[in-house]
C-alpha cells in the first residue's frame, strides 16, 4: 500500500496499523550488537537475571525504531522526503523477547511548507503497545511529505 500525500492526512485521524511484530532474542542482541551498545541489560542473559527484570531487556531504540518502521506502509511509503525529527520519546514498560508489537498513529498536526509548495510537513504520534494492550513507547515525529497536487 503506498503512503499517503500531504492532502490526505487530517488532524485527529488515527490509524490502526495491521502489520504486527513478535520481538526475538537475535532482534536485540544483533540490533546490540551492531549499534556498538554493550549495555548488560541487553546482551548478558547472567547478568540481566540478577536485575529487577530478572531478563534481558529489549533495546529500547530498537523498539523506536520497529514502531516508527511498522507505520511506514500506511502513512509515508513511497511519499516522505525524510524525517526532520522525533519528540517526546519515551519508554513507558519494557518490551521483553516475545513480546508482540502493534501500533498506531495519530496525526497531530499537518501544515504546507513556506519555502517548498510541492511539500508540507506531518506530526504524527507513534503508539506501541505490546500483546496485553500495554503501552510500551510513544513519540512524536516530523516528517516532510509530498503533496499529491505537486
Amino acid at each position: 500500500m503506498p503512503g499517503l500525500f500531504l492532502e490526505q492526512f487530517e488532524v485527529g485521524q488515527v490509524i490502526r496499523h495491521s502489520v504486527t511484530r513478535t520481538v526475538t532474542e537475535s532482534d536485540n542482541v544483533l540490533f546490540s550488537v551492531m549499534t556498538m551498545n554493550t549495555q548488560q541489560l541487553h546482551i548478558d542473559f547472567d547478568y540481566a537475571a540478577k536485575t529487577e527484570w530478572g531478563k534481558p531487556l529489549v533495546n529500547s531504540i530498537f523498539t523506536l525504531g520497529l514502531m516508527i518502521g511498522i507505520s511506514v506502509n500506511d502513512t509515508t511509503h513511497g511519499t516522505t522526503v525524510g524525517n526532520l525529527g522525533m519528540t517526546e520519546t519515551v519508554f513507558p514498560h519494557p518490551v521483553f523477547h516475545g513480546d508482540t508489537l502493534h501500533v498506531e498513529t495519530e496525526v497531530i498536526g499537518v501544515r504546507g511548507s513556506k519555502s517548498k509548495p510541492d511539500r508540507g510537513i506531518v506530526e504524527f504520534e507513534h503508539r506501541a503497545f505490546n500483546q496485553d494492550d500495554v503501552l510500551v513507547a510513544r513519540c512524536r515525529r516530523s516528517a516532510m511529505i509530498l503533496r499529491q497536487s505537486a
